[in-house]
């Protein structure tokens, strides 16, 4: 049994007295049963809360064997709260279990203390999916299209999910001006559009992967009711 750094992503009830906990770790998500998780050692099972854990068993369902806090839990209210709650959500949806991404668990860390410290949210979370893509092998290019050329400031564009950017000749729905791509691609928000076009983006290149299923914390910005945070 080695410990490792763990932010709980979700947990629920699980027969008598346990829970059942998705965790995000440098090793990836792992799922484990956390024993009288109404305890002392329950308390900390809630997200947002920088632990410590130890896991035993060799399945893919493993138990909890030790469980402390390796720091002050962040903070969040409002729209911060629904925004990590949504990269939880993403998480869980997408990374397979026992994927490592060590990179991945640090820019989560970082995202939580940016949102903590009331940085603005939509950059974050367009840094984040661009992030999740590229770890799990679906990113592209933003400065050139799917062909290998420069993508050009006065040009439009669409996704094509399994390929890149592809430039598009005549108007239609729901494509891409190549300066706000090109803002992207340099993070530069001050760009007129620059924001809106990536939310749109990402929209649609996390949509392949999400099965068609929503995403239950989209409508918490819809419905800005906030959650118990416990």
């Amino acid at each position: 049994m080695t410990s490792q750094a763990a932010f709980i992503l979700h947990s629920r009830p699980y027969k008598e007295s346990s829970a059942l906990v998705d965790f995000l770790t440098p090793q990836g998500r792992l799922r484990a049963v956390l024993r009288a998780a109404r305890g002392k050692t329950g308390s900390l099972a809630r997200p947002f809360v920088p632990l410590e854990l130890e896991l035993r068993g060799r399945g893919e369902l493993k138990t909890v064997a030790s469980l402390e806090s390796r720091g002050v839990s962040y903070w969040l209210t409002g729209a911060s709260l629904f925004a990590a709650l949504y990269l939880n959500e993403l998480l869980i949806r997408l990374l397979p279990a026992e994927d490592p991404h060590p990179q991945l668990f640090e820019h989560y860390a970082l995202s939580l203390d940016a949102l903590a410290c009331g940085r603005p949210l939509e950059p974050l979370l367009r840094a984040f999916e661009w992030r999740l893509l590229a770890e799990l092998g679906y990113g592209f290019s933003l400065d050139r299209d799917l062909h290998g050329r420069p993508v050009l400031a006065d040009s439009r564009y669409r996704l094509l999910p399994d390929a890149g950017l592809e430039p598009v000749e005549q108007l239609q729905p729901g494509l891409f001006r190549g300066r706000e791509l090109l803002a992207m691609a340099g993070a530069d928000w001050q760009v007129p559009g620059a924001l809106a076009a990536a939310k749109r983006l990402m929209r649609q290149a996390l949509a392949p992967h999400l099965g068609g299923r929503p995403l239950v914390s989209r409508e918490l910005f819809m419905n800005p009711k906030e959650p118990p945070r416990d």
